[in-house]
This record gives C-alpha cells, sequence and structure tokens, in this order.
C-alpha cells in the first residue's frame, strides 16, 4: 500500500476514534491496523533457527488479533517493485547471510525509499554484511554471543509501541547479540542490556537490543530479542514485536529520532525537585505521574530554563484536558503560569487554538501534521518542546507541528520555570520521562533552525 493510503488509514481511525470520544457514553474501540498488509521474510544462507516457523505463526496470530493481514515467504523474487508495493512493512524475521541478488536489493531500497517499513527480528542483524544501505537501515550488524542466559533489558523509552508495555527493567531468557557498533549516534535506543546482570557483554555498559529510526524515506524498528522458540509465546515479547510492527507500518506514531544529552526532570522514581501549586495533584505509579483533581499545576522549582529542548511523554484517557507550561515566574498559584507563561495544550477535541499542539488561545497547531503525528487517546505520545529566544517549537512524535514567536511585551520565554497541568475532577493525563536539554539562546545558522538529536 502507498505510504500516503497508509497515513489515510491512520488519520481516519483517529477521527473516528476523537468521534467516539466526543460522544457521552461513546466506548472508545480497540486500535486496529485494518487495512496494513506485512511480509514475513525468513530466507537463510547462513545460521537457521528452529525458531522461525515460531516466529511466523506469531506474526500471523498477531494480524489475526490486531487487523493486519500476514503473508509469509522465503522466495527472494518477491523482491521486486510490484510485490513489494503491496506491503506496508517487511518483517526480516531471523534472516542470516545474503539473501537478496543485486536487482533485489534496488527494489527493497526503492520500496524504502517511497515509505516502506522494516522490521529486523534478530538474526537480521547477521545478514547482508556487503550492502551498505541494509546495515544502515538494520542500525548495527551482528558480532558475537554468549550461551542463552537470563539477563535485564533496562527499558530506555516507555513511550515506544514496541516499549510502553514494560516496565523499566525487562528479565527474560534469550542469546543476547553483542554487535560490532553502537547505533546510537544514528537510531532512537528504546532498550539496552544491563551487562553486569549476564556474562559475555562486549559492548562497555552501553548496550543497546532495540531500536527504531526513520531512514532514507522509510521506517525501521529492529530487537535482538527472538532467538528461542519459547520468545514467541511469551505475552511481553509478542507485544513488543507488534509494537515494533506497528510503528513500522505506521499505523502508530513515535518520535525515533537519536536522542543525546538529555538529563531527568522526572525519571520515574520521584518528584524531588518538583512541587504542587493549587488544588489537586498528580499520583506516582509505575513510574508515570498521573493528573487528579485541579486546577493545579506541578512545576519543576529547582531551576528556571532559558533555552532549552524539553521532551516528556504523555498520554489521555478520552477525552481529557492538560498541558505543560513553560516562562512562568516561581508561584504557588497556579494562575501566574496561566497569566505569565504560555501553554502547550493537550486536548483531544477543543477548537483548533486549544486543542493538542497548540500554544493555547495564540496560535494553533498545524492540524494536518498533528493529525497525522496524533496517537490516539489510550495510547502515549512525545513532545519535544524547543525554546530558543523567544521562538517555541513543537514536535510531536518527532514530527514538527508548530512554530511560534512570542511578541508580547509582557510575556517572555526568556527565562521561567516549566510545569504539568492537572486541569479537574474529569481530566486524567499521564506522564513519563520528563527530560531536558540547554541549548544556545539561538540556533545554529540563524533563528529559523532544524529539529536534531
Amino acid at each position: 500500500m502507498h505510504p500516503s493510503a497508509r497515513l489515510g488509514v491512520t488519520a481516519a481511525a483517529a477521527a473516528t476514534l476523537l468521534a467516539a470520544m466526543a460522544l457521552p457514553g461513546a466506548a472508545a474501540p480497540a486500535p486496529r491496523d485494518n487495512g496494513s498488509r506485512v511480509l514475513v521474510f525468513s530466507k537463510t544462507a547462513g545460521f537457521r533457527h528452529d525458531s522461525i516457523s515460531d516466529g511466523i505463526a506469531a506474526v500471523k496470530e498477531l494480524g489475526e488479533q490486531n487487523g493486519f493481514a500476514v503473508d509469509a515467504t522465503e522466495d527472494a523474487a518477491t523482491f521486486n517493485d510490484t510485490d513489494l508495493a503491496r506491503y506496508d512493512a517487511i518483517v526480516f524475521l531471523s534472516t542470516t547471510g545474503d539473501v537478496l541478488d543485486n536487482g533485489q536489493q534496488g527494489a527493497f531500497e526503492r520500496y524504502i525509499a517511497d515509505g516502506g517499513g522494516y522490521v529486523g527480528v534478530h538474526a537480521a542483524a547477521d545478514t547482508e554484511y556487503d550492502w551498505p544501505f541494509y546495515g544502515g537501515l538494520a542500525g548495527a550488524y551482528f558480532d558475537s554471543h554468549p550461551a542463552i542466559q537470563p539477563a535485564t533489558v533496562r527499558v530506555e523509552d516507555r513511550a515506544h509501541p514496541a516499549t510502553a508495555h514494560l516496565d523499566g527493567a525487562w528479565n527474560r531468557t534469550d542469546e543476547w547479540y553483542n554487535y560490532r557498533t553502537n547505533p546510537r549516534e544514528r537510531a532512537h535506543v528504546l532498550a539496552t542490556l544491563d551487562e553486569s546482570s549476564y556474562s559475555g557483554g562486549n559492548m562497555n555498559g552501553d548496550h543497546p537490543l532495540s531500536w527504531c529510526q526513520e531512514y532514507q524515506g522509510g521506517r525501521a524498528f529492529y530487537t535482538g530479542a527472538g532467538h528461542t522458540k519459547e520468545s514467541y509465546a511469551e505475552p511481553a515479547f509478542r507485544t513488543h514485536l507488534l509494537g515494533g510492527i506497528r510503528y513500522a507500518t505506521g499505523a502508530a506514531q513515535a518520535d525515533c529520532r537519536p536522542e543525546q544529552g538529555y538529563r531527568p526532570l522526572f525519571d520515574g522514581t520521584s518528584t524531588d525537585g518538583w512541587k504542587q501549586a493549587g488544588p489537586g495533584s498528580f499520583t506516582l505509579s509505575d513510574g508515570t505521574l498521573t493528573s487528579s483533581g485541579g486546577m493545579g499545576l506541578l512545576w519543576y522549582e529547582a531551576k528556571e530554563f532559558g533555552a532549552y529542548s524539553l521532551k516528556l511523554d504523555w498520554r489521555m484517557t478520552g477525552d481529557d484536558n492538560s498541558g505543560i507550561f513553560l516562562g512562568f515566574p516561581p508561584s504557588d498559584d497556579p494562575w501566574t503560569a496561566v497569566d505569565n507563561g504560555y501553554e502547550i495544550q493537550i486536548d483531544a477535541t477543543d477548537a483548533p487554538d486549544r486543542t493538542t499542539g497548540s500554544v493555547y488561545t495564540f496560535q494553533a497547531a498545524d492540524i494536518e501534521a498533528r493529525d497525522a503525528a496524533l496517537n490516539p487517546p489510550g495510547s502515549w505520545n512525545t513532545y519535544e518542546i524547543r525554546v530558543q529566544g523567544e521562538r517555541l517549537q513543537i514536535w510531536l512524535n518527532g514530527r514538527k507541528i508548530n512554530d511560534f514567536t512570542n511578541t508580547d511585551p509582557a510575556r517572555s520565554l526568556r527565562q521561567g520555570h516549566i510545569g504539568i497541568q492537572n486541569h479537574g475532577a474529569d481530566d486524567e493525563v499521564s506522564f513519563r520521562n520528563i527530560r531536558v536539554k540547554e541549548l544556545p539562546d539561538t540556533p545554529a545558522g540563524g533563528t529559523r533552525g532544524k529539529g536534531g538529536k
């Protein structure tokens, strides 16, 4: 299916869901990937994993349960322009060695350039060592592995659909690959291996296991898990795999830009440095802050910020209301933030200048870009809010949706505090992984800078 059609299916599904949310008593339908089609490719020219048949069966079951069609093949002749165009994502399931000829490689490169998706599972990293395009797409090549053993996986991104269901530590047994290079510079790392929890890791304490990226026009997800037959019966791994497929097909959105240099303001363990202003509160559970009552504001008292990139993950349960406030002076009155700062809105169904992605009452988001980037209520989303001088830019799940410049002399973005709103008794919004990176006051190259790491 052409990528523009994929976006249309996603946007239509989101619109239907939001309409259902707006009707009193209407239940939100479960997210389904109606219309998506996935190809599982499992050709091997080297070691062959005995778990491949289990993996194919698992992906087919996931498709049946979640509304996408699945075909499976080991015929490399399928890699031609006509056949590949039928699929929203191709899953390389423990492929090994040189599995495509030059013509087939060219067809796959064109497929990715046209917006296609790639999912690499386990030995997909042990594939096509002499094809630089594939090495970049997969993110890293296999180096070695120790014996199958238990290990602890540290989850870095709990908003991506492949990892949002996991705790911060994921304990499981598998065959744990070492990689020839670290993909962190070019891909967004979702989870790493704790090398102190098992024997045989050789990546010096920064050992990515799963990552995602936008690559030469397409989307790519990789997981190093999935060696054992038992993996494909494990609910947590199956959900991990499903989330990677949904990202690759475009059915779920995520910020997969490389991310480095951020420090946590809220890391999921405590609210040290934060202070509640006004009524209501936030509850802390499972590394997540969830709003209760209001109208109040949980604000970061420990420091004011000037030029910075703020990232945070958020989730609505339905047609709820919250926001992120910026550039306000210290106060125990939440209305100080309203009257002196700017609010980046979170709301499913309000007016354009008061809904998700807007600078509340000042500037609506680019609605078309916002709708294409937005996951529906019940799913996690990621904001990047970048402030440099009086310029305020907003990215939603890695896509730029707003660019606002303050001209109000009574307000300024150049210095102030950051806060998250608990709006009222009927509004429940959750937040995870609030982090910040301080920036130069002016973007390199001028005032209209591009997105970046």
